[in-house]
């Protein structure tokens, strides 16, 4: 984990390391493998709509460089062990000012389904919203339909608050979303049972 100080990310992400994988600031050169990766109907269906184009994404990753300079969000690139270019996304978004509510999502190209990139990188990135930046409590809103995303934040000890109805607008269509939170407090206690290290 870095020692980095909680301003500091402001000004450039650090590198985070979890099993097999890497998080590290979204570059330019990732704007094709993005495009690539969470294009495809399967990655898109039940996620807030992200950019269809090569273009779309350069503009993306230039946007969230801006946001994370003026201390509204942050977006972790992921890449896994052997790749040069991010296959997917995390990104934490603050719900107040002082950063202590965050909103976070995610994006994996599906090829990664499955292998534990998804637990690794998360981890590494609720450990960074907690002890780095200083988030308090860290929610993710995911369609009620969408059993993989909600079963992988419950893997990774997410708890359901409750169930926003017609909460999310796609294609014309408003679905229900469930609430899921994690405290501070709480991912503390769960990281002295299954341990700091995701190596």
């Amino acid at each position: 984990m870095s020692t980095a100080s909680a301003f500091d990310w402001q000004f450039g992400l650090p590198v985070l390391s979890g099993s097999h994988v890497t998080l590290r600031d979204l570059r330019a050169e990732d704007a094709s493998a993005l495009a690539a990766m969470l294009t495809s109907d399967e990655v898109s269906e039940f996620i807030s709509p992200l950019p269809r184009t090569v273009e779309g994404f350069s503009d993306f990753i230039a946007g969230v460089h801006s946001d994370r300079l003026s201390g509204q969000s942050f977006c972790f690139g992921l890449v896994p062990e052997g790749y040069d270019d991010a296959i997917g996304l995390f990104q934490v978004r603050q719900l107040e000012p002082g950063f202590t509510a965050a909103e976070w999502g995610f994006a994996i190209g599906s090829p990664f389904w499955g292998t534990g990139l998804f637990q690794a990188g998360a981890r590494a990135v609720i450990d960074f919203s907690f002890e780095v930046v200083g988030v308090q409590r860290l929610e993710a809103r995911s369609i009620v339909a969408n059993g993989r995303g909600n079963a992988a934040l419950r893997k990774i000890g997410a708890m359901q608050e409750g169930v926003l109805r017609r909460a999310f607008l796609r294609n014309g269509r408003y679905f229900d979303q469930i609430l899921w939170s994690i405290a501070k407090e709480d991912w503390r206690q769960s990281k002295a049972v299954w341990g700091s290290k995701y190596h």
